[in-house]
């Protein structure tokens, strides 16, 4: 998807240099949030300010909204049918591959020595203790901080960097309408608030782009507040999957299972809204926080937690999994593929078709 939008806003449409769209990419790629999306609101944000941000944002999320609705009402009425039920349940240990997978592609990129190594294992282990995976990834930017910032050289430059209203302008608009709608929503339904403010929090510490969001997920929806159970929530990534746009698209999904068409609504706005907001706020001040070493140091502390989280929750998906002789020759079948690259869409799809005919 980034290639796409790099494509799309470089070379066809010209609305910024091939210099300023790396420099999105990168921006997005250190900030929580859904990098794909992210990086279309930076688009619209260089092209035509804080609307072309927002129009961007909107249109690129919105077929995934509409896609992934149109599944999940899907879901609850066909769930019972028995050709559905065996896809569902073959999907369910795709799942434990996609997860996997993941898990293996970010800690090749983030593991670079034994430190890592322990920082990603201490957080898997805290993790399945039933540690908050919110507290873990805090701590981990801490130790970051400290052990890793010890080994970065010093910066060479220290630009200084003082806020001014332009800059702050765009942000307070997106927080001000953040904070109209969650006291409108206090207001009209308590239950439809905390949702939002569940997936506003999974959104905000979900750093490394949309996967990261799922451990996140899983430990407010199925383990915090039992909104549903495991299965189902595995469901939902699996529909996540193969609906276009970025996997934290899964919160449409469980809006839809805890609240309906409103909670879908809500839901989506919720796990969308700190994406939007955090790129206002950090893009002018990327370039000069990326002259402090230690920003990068706490940065790869907060990804190497990732790779411990994801890897904690494959092994609590793997143990609910339904488990037979073909599903296992299945996940297996998927998790190679994913290794070999092929698209993760393909891969859903086949299995969900092959575990519709053998299951």
């Amino acid at each position: 998807m980034l290639s796409y939008i790099g494509r799309l806003a470089v070379a066809r449409k010209g609305w910024l240099s091939d210099r300023d769209f790396k420099a999105g990419v990168a921006l997005c790629q250190a900030i929580p949030g859904a990098t794909a999306m992210q990086c279309a609101a930076y688009v619209g944000l260089q092209a035509r300010g804080l609307g072309g941000s927002v129009a961007s944002y909107v249109g690129f999320g919105m077929p995934a909204f509409l896609l992934m609705l149109a599944a999940s009402v899907a879901y609850q009425r066909a769930a019972g049918l028995q050709a559905v039920a065996s896809a569902l349940s073959g999907l369910r240990c795709i799942v434990v591959a996609l997860v996997a997978n993941a898990t293996w592609t970010f800690a090749r990129s983030s593991i670079q020595g034994a430190r890592d190594g322990a920082l990603a294992l201490g957080a898997a282990a805290l993790f399945l203790a039933g540690g908050s995976p919110f507290l873990i990834v805090l701590g981990a930017g801490a130790l970051g901080l400290v052990v890793l910032g010890r080994l970065e050289r010093v910066a060479q430059a220290n630009p200084s960097a003082s806020p001014t209203w332009r800059t702050l302008r765009s942000p307070a608009i997106v927080l001000s309408v953040a904070a109209g709608l969650m006291a409108l929503l206090l207001v009209l339904d308590t239950r439809l608030a905390i949702l939002s403010l569940v997936m506003m929090k999974v959104d905000i510490f979900a750093f490394g782009g949309g996967f990261t969001s799922v451990p996140l997920m899983f430990r407010e929806v199925v383990r915090a507040r039992e909104w549903m159970p495991a299965a189902t929530f595995m469901d939902g990534i699996a529909l996540g999957q193969v609906t276009p746009g970025p996997i934290v698209i899964t919160a449409t999904f469980v809006g839809y299972q805890v609240a309906g068409l409103a909670g879908a609504a809500v839901a989506t706005a919720g796990i969308f809204l700190p994406s939007i907001f955090v790129v206002t706020l950090a893009e002018p001040w990327f370039r000069k926080l990326n002259a402090f070493p230690l920003f990068g140091a706490v940065v790869r502390g907060l990804m190497l937690s990732f790779v411990g989280l994801l890897a904690s929750v494959a092994i609590q998906f793997a143990i609910v999994a339904p488990w037979s002789l073909p599903s296992v020759v299945l996940a297996s079948a998927a998790l190679v593929a994913l290794l070999r690259k092929v698209d993760v869409l393909w891969v859903v799809l086949v299995g969900g078709v092959l575990a519709a005919i053998a299951l």
